[in-house]
């Protein structure tokens, strides 16, 4: 594992988890449609994959915690894909403080 290559990112929630879950939801339609991503919901967090990066979204009443593994060609762009998370996040979710 290369902690350059990994993204971990907690989010506060205050939405509540049904209106988290649906936010996240359509966060990874959107990112099935644009990029192909495979995703799937165990209990509280949705998994996705696709060539290139594998990742978790886990939900809970406090936060919403983004990890994801990027591969060798994605990890150049690690800042840019981080930023782009904490975006939506703070667009979906509201600002994180």
């Amino acid at each position: 594992m290369n902690p350059m290559s990994d993204i971990d990112i907690r989010h506060p929630n205050r939405l509540g988890l049904q209106q988290t879950r649906d936010a996240v939801d359509q966060i990874a339609r959107k990112l099935s449609e644009k990029f192909g991503v495979d995703y799937r919901w165990v209990d509280d967090a949705l998994d996705f994959e696709r060539s290139g990066v594998q990742g978790r979204i886990a939900l809970d009443d406090k936060d919403v915690h983004v990890t994801a593994k990027l591969g060798f060609l994605l990890a150049a762009m690690k800042g840019p894909i981080e930023a782009e998370i904490r975006r939506v996040l703070a667009e979906k979710l509201g600002p994180a403080d």
